[in-house]
Order: structure tokens, then C-alpha cells, then sequence
């Protein structure tokens, strides 16, 4: 069974910097695109940045368009997200997901039933 594992939420400061791990596991990772989704209460998930299994493309929300960076090291299955610049609108659980299919852009992209448990990212002063 597939296994998504996240690591490194938190609390931080506006103007702050976290990053994100997702270790994977019980799948071939290298030929699986991922994915980072985030979700507030009461609101749908929304993926804010996704990268190509061969590391060859990524796309990313407006949202955080110039202050996350999606990464992976298929060497050890694992994903990552820098976000720098966070501000409290970016306050959420955060899931990395694997995605069933990969479109022309960030909003055709679609998940795998296989997501993490997720982790909170708080931005408070």
C-alpha cells in the first residue's frame, strides 16, 4: 500500500521560511508525479505546486507563484516544499499526494486516491 509521510510544518512568523518533506514509500516513485496540496476548514483542497516525475516541469498556484519551489530526489522518494516569504494566508494543512494525471497546467492536474496525513502550517506573529 502506498505510504506518504510529511514532515516539517509549523509555526512561523510572517516573512518566515519552512520546508516541507514528503518521504514515500510502497510505490515507484520516480514514475509518479506529486503534488503539495494545502486545505483551510470549510474550504476544498487546492494544489499549490506539482512536479513531473523526471523532475522536467513544475507548476505552481498564483498564490505562491515566486515564493514556493517544489523539488524531488527520486534517489531517496522523497518531495519537498520551500516556502519562503509565508505570509498568514498561506496558514493550512499541507498534503503531499500523488497525482493520478498530469495536464497542461497546475489546474488540470488531478490526485491519486494516495495522500499523506498532512501537516500544519501556521503564519502568525
Amino acid at each position: 500500500q502506498v505510504h506518504l509521510m510529511e514532515s516539517g510544518g509549523g509555526l512561523v512568523q510572517p516573512g518566515g521560511s519552512l520546508r516541507l518533506s514528503c518521504a514515500a514509500s510502497r510505490f515507484t516513485f520516480s514514475n509518479i508525479a506529486m503534488g503539495w496540496y494545502r486545505q483551510v476548514p470549510g474550504k476544498e483542497p487546492e494544489l499549490v505546486a506539482a512536479i513531473f516525475h523526471t523532475q522536467s516541469d513544475a507548476n505552481y498556484a498564483d498564490s505562491v507563484e515566486g515564493r514556493f519551489t517544489i523539488s524531488r530526489d527520486n534517489a531517496k522518494n522523497t518531495v519537498y516544499l520551500q516556502m519562503n516569504n509565508l505570509e498568514p494566508e498561506d496558514t493550512a494543512v499541507y498534503y503531499c499526494v500523488a497525482l493520478s494525471f498530469w495536464g497542461p497546467n497546475i489546474d488540470a492536474h488531478r490526485p491519486s486516491p494516495y495522500w499523506g496525513q498532512g501537516t500544519q502550517v501556521t503564519v502568525s506573529s
